[in-house]
């Protein structure tokens, strides 16, 4: 198992920024993609980024394109999502979660996931 932990989370005005933390002890994190989901209250939980084992692509959800940034640094274990220009619609608990070598948009392809960080964004 690979115990994934997300930080970061927290309250912002419509308008603002947050910028959320994934990591996970061990020598293989450069072996797995990395994503990012998320579920509101009463929603399914939908795909928001996926970044690749290198870091070398990296998809997005339509809905935050051009405002989402994820990037990841394999040297400290560390994948992060920078959340610009917030709505919010962007609110609920945010999750990463593992796949072994390449991105999906399926949660349930993803086998190793974080206990979830909760964004608020309000009017």
């Amino acid at each position: 198992q690979l115990p994934l932990v997300e930080s970061g989370g927290g309250s912002v005005q419509s308008g603002g920024s947050l910028g959320l933390s994934c990591s996970a002890p061990g020598g293989t994190w450069q072996y797995y993609a990395i994503g990012w989901f998320r579920q509101a209250p009463g929603k399914e939980r939908e795909r928001v980024s996926c970044i690749s084992r290198f870091g070398d692509s990296a998809m997005y959800d339509d809905s935050v394109k051009g405002r989402f940034t994820v990037t990841r640094d394999n040297s400290k274990n560390m994948v992060y999502l920078q959340m610009d220009s917030l709505k919010p619609e962007d609110s609920g608990v945010y999750y990463c979660a593992a796949r072994r070598i390449v991105c999906s948009a399926t949660p349930s392809e993803f086998h190793h996931w974080g206990q979830g960080t909760q964004v608020t964004v309000s009017r």
